[in-house]
């Protein structure tokens, strides 16, 4: 089942308890990593992903909390997300409206397929009532939807009934 963005909203409202403080410590505890390919504009939805993930047992990377981001966009930020997603051992694209028109999104999608294994790219796609968002990406790379047990999960392109649990990745 597509996240509905009132899932995310919801769980934006929980206080994530992440297991680690760090990607360098989740990867020392053997956790895996994701970098979070988001509009700036979903930090609500961005949120509740995250909490969603840390739930999970996944230590997610989201570059407005990064202290050494730059605060204006450069072409330090451009390294720095190279960095981002070539460390992390997944990527995953939240799509939602403001992602699906963001000029960066593409770009990390792009640098992402190019550096990254096809089954370590994840698309998030998302839906509001009978609006869906990322259908454009469903057919090239997994996807990370909710189970009939409503935990997320990870399918192959076109599959509709055989999941995995992402804690199970």
């Amino acid at each position: 089942m597509l996240i509905p963005l009132s899932t995310l909203r919801e769980a934006s409202r929980r206080a994530a308890q992440p297991q680690v403080r760090s990607l360098n410590e989740a990867r020392s505890r053997g956790l895996p990593t994701v970098f979070m390919c988001h509009s700036h504009l979903d930090k609500v939805l961005v949120q509740g992903l995250v909490t969603l993930l840390d739930e999970a047992g996944w230590r997610a990377y989201v570059d407005w909390t990064d202290p050494e981001m730059p605060a204006s966009p450069n072409r330090e930020t451009a390294s720095r997300i190279d960095l981002k997603i070539r460390e992390c051992d997944f990527f995953l694209f939240l799509a939602t409206s403001n992602s699906m028109g963001s000029r960066w999104c593409p770009w990390e999608i792009g640098l992402a397929h190019g550096t990254k294994q096809n089954e370590r790219i994840v698309i998030c796609p998302t839906s509001e009532g009978s609006t869906t968002h990322g259908n454009e990406y469903l057919d090239l790379y997994r996807r990370l939807e909710l189970s009939d047990l409503r935990q997320l999960a990870v399918w192959q392109p076109g599959d509709t009934r055989n999941g995995v649990l992402i804690a199970q990745l």
